[in-house]
C-alpha cells in the first residue's frame, strides 16, 4: 500500500506526526510512506527510516499536484486539513483520511479561557486519522535523527562538558519566552552548569544572562547550528524550555523535560512533552491566560503576569533534584 501523509507546518506539528509516519510503516503490511511537507521543514525527516520519500511542496500546487499524481498513490492521510490540501485532495482524487482540527471549539476555548477541545495529545489526534487501516500507538516517543556526529568538546566549554541543564530561551513569539531576569534568577539557583539554547534572534538576550553569571553559564545562541543544537539537547542532564520546537524536539531523547508556558496553553494546542518519563508542565493560572494560540508580540495587557509571576521554585527543585 503506498500512502503520503501531509503536514506542511510547523516544527512542532510536524514533530508530532513522526509517531504516525512510525506506525504506518511498522504496522501496516507492506506499506510504503511518503511524506510532504514544505522545504524549510526537511530537516525533521531528513534521516528518518520510516519514510520512503520525502517530497516538498514546490512554489506552483499545480506542479504538486502533478508530482502526486505521477506517484500513485492508494492513499492521502491529510494532517493538516487546510485550503491546500483540500485542493490537492479535490485534484488528485485519491483517497482521503483527513485530521480533524476542531477550529471553531480551539476559538471558542480561547475566547472563553475554557478548554473545550479533545484532551487528547496533538499525537493522538493525528492517530485517529489511520485508525481505519488498523494501526494503534506504539507507544514509543516522537522520532528526531541525529545528521551527523558532533564533538561535544568542540561545541562546549570543559566546565560544560561532564554534565550540564539546557535552557532553551529562544521561541518565535514574546509572550512563549521568560524575561531575561526570570531566566537569570532560575540559572543562579541550579547545581549544574547552564548551557543557553536558541537562534540568533536570542543571542542578545544570552549574552545578558551569561554576563550577569558568569561562567557556570555558556551561551551557544546563534552558534550552534540546529543539529548540533539537537545533539547538546540529547546529551543534557535536563531540558528547560519554552514552547518552541527544540523543547518539543527535546522528547525524542526522554530527557528530562520543564515545559514553561506563558501566553499559551498546552491543553489548547495538545502538544505537552509526549512519552517522556520525567516531565514539569509549568504555568500560572490567570484569568487572561491563554491570550493566543500561537503566541504574540507583546502582552495584550501590558503586565505580561504569565511569564513575571511564573513559580521558580519547581523549575529550580526539577532541575536539581
Amino acid at each position: 500500500m503506498k500512502i503520503l501523509v501531509i503536514r506542511f507546518s510547523s516544527m512542532g506539528d510536524i514533530i508530532y506526526t513522526t509517531p504516525v509516519v512510525r506506525c504506518l510503516k511498522k504496522q501496516v503490511p507492506n506499506a510504503e510512506v511518503h511524506f510532504l511537507t514544505k522545504p524549510a521543514f526537511k530537516y525533521i525527516y531528513d534521516n528518518n527510516p520510516y519514510v520512503d520519500k520525502l517530497l516538498l511542496l514546490k512554489p506552483s500546487l499545480t506542479d504538486t499536484i502533478n508530482e502526486i499524481k505521477a506517484e500513485k498513490y492508494d492513499q492521502i492521510i491529510d494532517l493538516h486539513n487546510n485550503l491546500r490540501t483540500s485542493i490537492i485532495k479535490l485534484r488528485t482524487g485519491i483517497k482521503a483520511s483527513t485530521y480533524k482540527k476542531q477550529p471553531i471549539l480551539k476559538w471558542l476555548s480561547l475566547k472563553l479561557k475554557r478548554n473545550l477541545v479533545s484532551k487528547d495529545h496533538l499525537v493522538d489526534r493525528y492517530l485517529k486519522a489511520v485508525k481505519f487501516l488498523g494501526v494503534v500507538n506504539d507507544d514509543n516517543p516522537i522520532d528526531y535523527y541525529i545528521k551527523a556526529e558532533h564533538d561535544i568538546t568542540k561545541l562546549l566549554p570543559v566546565s560544560h562538558q561532564n554534565g550540564y541543564a539546557a535552557f532553551v530561551i529562544g521561541a518565535t513569539h514574546f509572550t512563549k519566552r521568560m524575561p531575561n531576569y526570570k531566566i537569570i534568577s532560575i540559572c543562579k539557583q541550579l547545581k549544574l552548569p547552564v548551557l543557553l539554547l536558541g537562534g540568533n534572534d536570542v543571542k542578545a538576550n544570552g549574552d545578558e544572562i551569561a554576563a550577569a553569571i558568569g561562567t557556570s553559564v555558556y551561551n551557544a545562541c546563534g552558534i550552534t547550528s540546529l543539529d548540533e543544537s539537537v545533539f547538546l539537547v540529547s546529551k543534557a542532564k535536563n531540558v528547560i524550555g519554552f514552547d518552541t520546537g527544540l523543547t518539543h524536539i527535546a522528547e525524542a531523547f526522554n530527557v528530562p523535560i520543564a515545559s514553561v508556558w506563558g501566553g499559551t496553553t498546552p491543553d489548547l494546542l495538545g502538544v505537552w512533552p509526549y512519552k517522556v518519563k520525567e516531565v514539569l508542565v509549568a504555568g500560572v493560572d490567570l484569568s487572561c491566560r491563554p491570550c493566543s494560540k500561537f503566541g504574540l508580540e507583546k502582552c495584550p495587557l501590558g503586565h505580561f503576569k504569565c511569564m513575571n509571576d511564573m513559580p521558580e521554585a519547581d523549575i529550580v527543585n526539577f532541575s536539581n533534584r
